[in-house]
Parts: C-alpha cells; sequence; structure tokens
C-alpha cells in the first residue's frame, strides 16, 4: 500500500463518480476486446510491408522504417498521454484518443506516398495508449484477492491484437489490399473506444501540478518505490530476451537452415496465442503465491527456453517448444510485474507509464543488439543476446520481495 507521504505527495486524486463497477464480467471482456483492437494498430504496417512496396513502386527495404516509426509513436504517446490517467477523467480522455486514432488511421489508408504514411502512423501509434489507461483502472476497481486475474484478462487482449495484428493482418492486407487493413482497423477503433468510454465510471479530479508533469515525475517515483523500480528492471530482463529471439527468428527460419517463405514463417506469430491463454491461470497464481515467485517461475521457464532456441536452429520441433516456453514466460512475468507496479504507489498510471516505457526499452536494446549478433555470430549470437537481457534482468532483483 501506499504510504501516507507518497499519497500527500500525489500529483492527482481521482474520485469516482458513477458509473460500472470494473469487477464485472461483461466489463472486463469489453475492455479487453478494446485492448486488443487498440494494441493492434501498433504493429498494422509490419506484415503490410511487401504490399505498401508495391504499391509505391519500390522495395520493402525501402518502407520498412515505418514499422519502427509506430515504435516511436506508441514510445511518444507513453509518456505523454498515458501519465494523464491521473490527471484528467479516464473517460473523456479514452474517447478523444480513440477518436484521433481513428483519424490517424484512415489518414494512413488514403496516403499518397511513404511520408505521409509514416506521419499517420506515428501519430496512430502515439495516440493508441489507449490500454495503459484502462489497465490502472481495472486494477484500482477490482477485488483486493482478484486483482492480478483482472489484469491478466487485460493483458490475454493485448497478445491476442498483436497476434492478430500479424497474422490476420497480412491476410486481409492479402486479399483486399493494404489500405482497407488500416481503414478496417479505424473503424474497429472508434467503435470499441466509444463504446468503452461510454461505460467507463466518470471520475472527478483535483489536479495539482502541471498537466504533462507526468514524466517529469517519472525519476522522483522510481526512487521512492524500490518495488516499481524492481518491477520494471525484471520486465526489461524478459521483454528483452524475448524481442531479441522474436524478433530475429525470421532471420532463421528463412535462411538457408530451414529456406522457409516469408508466408510460413509469419505463421510463427500464432505461438503468440500461447500468451491468451496463460495469462489468465497466471493472474490467478500471482493472486494465492505472490508476485516474486511468479516471477522467478517465468524467469527459470525462460532460462529453459534460451537453449530450446539455440537447438531450434537446428531441429524444429525444439523451436515450437521454445515458442511455447518464451511466451508463457513473457506473459506471466507481465501480469506479475504490472500487477505489483499498479499497486505499489497512489499514481498509478505514472507508475505504469514508467513500467511499460522500461520494458519497451528493454526490448527495444536488445533487438538493436540481436541483428549485429545474427551477422557476427548467426543463431548463436541471438541466443546469448537473450540470455544477457535475462541475467541483467534477474540481477535486479537481487535483495526485493514481491507483493501478495
Amino acid at each position: 500500500m501506499p504510504s501516507a507521504t507518497a499519497v500527500r505527495q500525489a500529483s492527482a486524486v481521482r474520485t469516482p463518480i458513477g458509473g460500472r463497477p470494473a469487477s464485472g464480467s461483461l466489463f472486463l471482456l469489453l475492455i479487453a476486446v478494446c485492448t486488443a483492437v487498440t494494441a493492434a494498430n501498433i504493429y498494422l504496417a509490419a506484415p503490410l510491408l511487401p504490399l505498401i512496396a508495391q504499391d509505391f513502386g519500390t522495395t520493402p527495404a525501402a518502407v520498412a522504417w515505418t514499422a519502427s516509426v509506430a515504435q516511436l509513436g506508441y514510445a511518444a504517446g507513453l509518456l505523454f498521454f498515458a501519465p494523464l490517467g491521473d490527471r484528467v477523467d479516464r473517460r473523456r480522455l479514452v474517447a478523444w484518443l480513440s477518436v484521433a486514432t481513428t483519424a490517424a488511421l484512415l489518414l494512413a489508408a488514403v496516403a499518397p506516398g511513404i511520408a505521409a504514411l509514416a506521419v499517420a502512423v506515428f501519430f496512430a501509434a502515439a495516440a493508441t495508449v489507449v490500454p495503459q489507461l484502462l489497465v490502472p483502472l481495472v486494477a484500482a476497481r477490482a477485488p483486493a484477492d482478484r486483482r492480478a486475474r483482472h489484469v491478466a484478462a487485460v493483458v490475454a487482449g493485448l497478445f491476442t491484437g498483436i497476434v492478430a495484428a500479424r497474422v490476420l493482418g497480412g491476410l486481409v492486407g492479402q486479399g483486399f489490399g493494404w489500405r482497407w487493413v488500416f481503414a478496417g482497423s479505424a473503424v474497429l477503433t472508434l467503435a470499441l473506444g466509444l463504446a468503452t468510454a461510454l461505460v467507463l465510471p466518470a471520475e472527478r479530479r483535483v489536479r495539482r501540478g502541471g498537466l504533462f508533469s507526468g514524466p517529469a515525475e517519472l525519476p522522483g517515483l522510481l526512487r521512492r518505490s524500490p518495488e516499481l523500480w524492481r518491477a520494471c528492471l525484471r520486465q526489461a530482463g524478459m521483454f528483452g530476451a524475448w524481442s531479441a529471439l522474436w524478433t530475429s527468428l525470421s532471420l532463421l527460419l528463412t535462411g538457408p537452415g530451414y529456406g522457409l517463405s516469408t508466408a510460413t514463417a509469419g505463421l510463427f506469430g500464432l505461438f503468440g496465442l500461447t500468451a491468451s491463454a496463460v495469462a489468465p491461470p497466471a493472474g490467478g497464481l500471482v493472486d494465492r503465491f505472490g508476485a516474486a515467485r511468479v516471477v522467478g517461475t517465468a524467469y527459470a521457464l525462460a532460462a529453459v527456453a534460451v537453449p530450446l532456441f539455440w537447438l531450434g536452429g537446428h531441429v524444429l520441433p525444439a523451436l515450437f517448444a521454445a515458442a511455447i516456453a518464451i511466451h508463457a514466460a513473457l506473459v506471466a512475468s507481465h501480469v506479475a510485474n504490472q500487477t505489483l507496479a499498479l499497486t505499489t504507489t497512489s499514481t498509478p498510471a505514472t507508475a505504469n507509464t514508467a513500467y511499460v516505457v522500461s520494458g519497451f526499452a528493454g526490448g527495444a536494446l536488445a533487438s538493436a543488439a540481436a541483428g549485429p549478433a545474427f551477422g557476427h555470430w548467426g543463431w548463436a549470437g541471438v541466443c546469448a543476446v537473450a540470455g544477457l537481457w535475462l541475467v541483467l534482468g534477474w540481477a535486479g532483483t537481487a535483495g526485493g520481495r514481491g507483493r501478495r
């Protein structure tokens, strides 16, 4: 629980003044579906790059940077929009961000060139931080003995959206064209975003400090909360290991070792469904045994997955087992660490921003290191990067204890 000093230092006080409780199953289902649709917007461009390049008369390599632009936009949105959940009425914020995301996606659908598409993708990703506004609300209003399970329901939706973007996005784009993928996502985002905003409880905010002062508060918040700091380090290590392996996997599968087509290699994204299946039981384990034990188990599972990935460089069944294990480890760790991050301070939206940005940074750095490692040492180099990130993440837990 936050201390009295932390409560006095909070930059915003929220008071629910109506709305349905977050404990309702229909409410949670709507939140999970909305999270899936909005999270998918970040990854829409990646499977469509060959189609976009063909439409603009260039090569996939020349448009590949548009997928990275989406990541940069999401990072900017996390820093500036996600902390607003502690400062303004979340219902209005979700509605306006949904409208802004829809407008940006429609602009992407009619973009006349690569530059215009990149700008639209950047703003769409920046505004699609709705999941990180909804998770703190679900955690705050859930019963204490079921908090992690409710967070897990939203996490399951998030990973389902990521899988849908990579698998269904490519299939729909191939059948109807890449522009219809952006247009269809715009319609879904508007419908589900506004529907979610309508059922959110209205909140009265007593705001102290600037509207966009959240990013400036992050360093002090991390200093005052060792548990939040440990959760951030743990997930940065875990997400980094996953990112190094998963972003480099297509290089292995389409290389001389296996020689698979790009479409066939893309079907490995279906292993991401493991995350959706693992999230609910992981939440129950966190509620029962505490975050520390679940994170420790997740790290042990990831430590087994890394040598399986190395073996998978030559044996395909080992790659199947490794893909399932790393996704299970990632989502179990995420549910535990995010639940801890959301309950350790009096400003959960700002704390959640620190947590998600830390994980994102760990993943981005590991992915950046995995590319040169693959070029110099092959698949073994990628596995070494993943192992190193796990060691660094676990070292950050030394001397720390999780919360029940």
